[in-house]
């Protein structure tokens, strides 16, 4: 597919082109240089016939050992692209780094536009001589915040790009509409997912990106010993065993009263995955054991009701080492009892392999539905062993069971009272589990009277 990588140095306004573009607010933006720290891209029909992948990259600048990377970052992902956006600040002169990079990339002979942002009117306008000397071909005049000269960037980008077989059209912004109301338009209507949504979470500096870089076998993620180095969610899809499989790494989770800046839009969108998400892969730091902060994020995965694996990571001791800290794991996280636990190393690939096959593994038993028959044997059974306790001395009894829904797995109580405690739902859980693989999932269930319509507040595990 054509590429486009939107490059240039921090806060001139690469995020804000690419959600304009993509008519999403996707890439987190900031007035703070620096905000933009990997590389974002999406595919997005820009002509009735045509389709690109863009590519938001982080900004060129020289400031210390993870802004080297993301600018290096940067630099190859132009050197790979079928198009360069070259983005300045049109309100500034050049500065001579500016030139260089711009020079430098004229090196490798690619189409390279000169995009000048933020000329918000005609008089602003004159600045574009000032950028003649850097030796652009191509010179696009914009105002992202406006939506002055976008829609005509986009018709020349779809002008060079070559046809190809598109599903669904989305075509390019509507250059009436101001951006917020362009990105407050109602969503698509979702379509059958065909892939399985994966969040990595944890703490921050835990090895997250390191985790997903060896899950996708490169360097896709920046790791830097530098705390919050992953801002934005990134996402990669990989295939394996016939399953299409997304991993997003996000940022990486602080104490609130630690939380700075743009971080706390990063926690809104590490929330925002976990809604999304069919699965979890809650990263813990092997070495440095567990703590009261990991406790908390565990506790966001119960609330969005995923999937889950905890994984160990920078594992390296020996089995009975391994035998006492799952036993902590199951100390601290008693509520995150039928989650399997696996220990790996990101940065030596021990058990990578095991745990793509994990992830298979609970997100068939997160999908499984059982038949009605099935499961009201197996109801039975439960309320034999163990009688239901009464309602203030009435006795209570469950007429039937039924799965309504999988991923996760709910199931309707249809019974004579809708009184039920906790400790029987949790006995009928297990009682569950026994019988059906449902390692790595929730089980909910929801109680009703007969004939009496869902109450997703009544739901519970």
């Amino acid at each position: 597919m054509f590429t486009v990588a939107i490059v240039g140095q921090p806060n001139v306004g690469k995020s804000s082109l690419f959600n304009r573009i993509v008519k999403a607010q996707d890439a987190i933006t900031s007035s703070k240089a620096g905000t933009t720290r990997d590389f974002k891209k999406r595919d997005v029909v820009i002509d009735e016939n045509k389709e690109i992948t863009l590519i938001d990259t982080g900004g060129l600048e020289d400031r210390n050992e993870l802004f080297n990377k993301v600018k290096d970052k940067a630099l190859e992902i132009a050197s790979t692209a079928d198009l360069i956006l070259f983005m300045a600040d049109g309100q500034k002169y050049p500065d001579d780094i500016e030139i260089r990079y711009f020079r430098n990339l004229l090196k490798l002979k690619k189409p390279i536009w000169l995009v000048l942002n933020k000329i918000d009117n005609d008089k602003l306008g004159q600045m574009v001589h000032e950028y003649y000397e850097l030796g652009a071909k191509e010179i696009f005049t914009i105002s992202v915040t406006h939506n002055r000269g976008v829609t005509k960037l986009i018709n020349e980008v779809a002008r060079i790009t070559p046809e190809n077989k598109i599903t669904e059209p989305i075509l390019a912004p509507d250059e009436d509409l101001p951006l917020e109301e362009l990105l407050a338009m109602k969503e698509a209507p979702k379509v059958e997912k065909k892939d399985i949504k994966v969040s990595i979470i944890g703490k921050v500096n835990v090895g997250k990106s390191s985790l997903l870089n060896a899950l996708l076998g490169e360097e896709r993620s920046i790791v830097s010993d530098v705390d919050g180095t992953t801002i934005d969610p990134i996402n990669e899809t990989v295939y394996f065993n016939d399953k299409l499989i997304t991993f997003v790494d996000t940022a990486g989770v602080r104490r609130r009263s630690k939380i700075k800046d743009i971080e706390k839009y990063a926690l809104m969108r590490t929330e925002k995955n976990l809604e999304e998400s069919d699965m979890t892969l809650l990263v813990i730091d092997a070495k440095n054991g567990i703590a009261e902060l990991d406790e908390k994020i565990a506790g966001l995965v119960d609330k969005h009701r995923t999937a889950v694996i905890i994984v160990m990571n920078k594992w390296d001791e020996t089995k009975a080492e391994y035998k006492k800290f799952v036993d902590n794991v199951r100390l601290k996280f008693k509520f995150l009892h039928y989650a399997p636990v696996i220990a790996v190393s990101a940065l030596t690939g021990r058990n990578i392999d095991k745990l793509k096959d994990l992830v298979l593994k609970v997100y068939t038993n997160y999908s499984r539905r059982i038949s009605t028959s099935k499961l009201n044997e197996t109801i039975k059974q439960a309320t034999q062993r163990h009688y239901l306790p009464t309602d203030k001395t009435k006795p209570v009894k469950i007429l039937y069971a039924v799965q309504y829904e999988t991923a996760p797995p709910r199931i309707a109580l249809i019974m004579n009272r809708t009184h039920l405690h906790f400790s029987y739902r949790r006995y009928l859980a297990n009682y569950l589990r026994e019988r059906f693989d449902f390692e790595g999932s929730p089980i909910l269930f929801t109680v009703r009277k007969r004939g009496e319509k869902y109450d997703e507040d009544k739901e519970n595990d």
